[in-house]
Order: C-alpha cells, then sequence, then structure tokens
C-alpha cells in the first residue's frame, strides 16, 4: 500500500524507527514500538505497553491529539469488514466502565482491518 492508499483511508504500514521519530518523546523508558498503521495523516500506534491514537488536527496537522490506551483497559473491540454495498470498514474499541466505544475508526476496503485485528487480539489477551 502506498501514499494513495493513505490518502483513500486505507491503513497502510509504517517503518518503526519513522513512528519513533514522531511519537519519542511520549514513549516510556524502555517502551518500543510494535507496530504502526498510518491512515490518511492520523496513526495507530502499538508499543509493547499500549495502544496509542495520534490524531493530526487542522488544516497544517500541527496541532496533534495523542489518545493512550493501556492494553489492560480495553475490554473489548470490533471490526466490521467492508460488504458489496458498504465499502468502508470500521474499528471499535471500548474501554473499562465505558458504553461507547472510546476509538471509532472507519477504512476503506481492502486487508489492512485484518492486520490491526491481530495486533489487538494479540496484545489484548
Amino acid at each position: 500500500m502506498g501514499l494513495l492508499s493513505g490518502l483513500l483511508g486505507n491503513a497502510s504500514t509504517v517503518d518503526k524507527k519513522e513512528v519513533e521519530k514522531e511519537v519519542g518523546k511520549l514513549l516510556t523508558e524502555g517502551e518500543e514500538v510494535d507496530v504502526a498503521f498510518k491512515v490518511i495523516r492520523d496513526l495507530i500506534v502499538f508499543t509493547d505497553k499500549r495502544l496509542l491514537m495520534v490524531d493530526k488536527q487542522g488544516l497544517t496537522g500541527k496541532k496533534t491529539d495523542y489518545h493512550s490506551i493501556p492494553y489492560k483497559s480495553i475490554t473489548h473491540f470490533s471490526v466490521e469488514t467492508a460488504g458489496t454495498f458498504d465499502l468502508d470498514a470500521e474499528l471499535k474499541i471500548w474501554i473499562g466502565g465505558s458504553m461507547e466505544p472510546v476509538v471509532d475508526k472507519t477504512f476503506k476496503k481492502d486487508d489492512s482491518i485484518y492486520d490491526i485485528q491481530k495486533v489487538l487480539a494479540t496484545m489484548c489477551v
């Protein structure tokens, strides 16, 4: 997946070094990035300790919202794949005490949603 896929909303994997450069100030001592996915300007970062959602805001993307979710806080998640007429796939994540998902991301029809689901299933055991 390349630039065109990212622009269309598909998640594409991102080089760990590139991600560490962008979120390095947020990582704790010894924390490492396992895998990361880029959706347009946003990042979904899986470290060995938590899930980090990076939401670029505004026209320039200089304002950034960092949402940190420890894996132990995730109570469940759902993945809805794209269908014939519904071309979007969705990822929803709930944390303890929350009735509504704290993460609700939409992806275009591709297989990246399966990759993200596998990482979540592995980390949230």
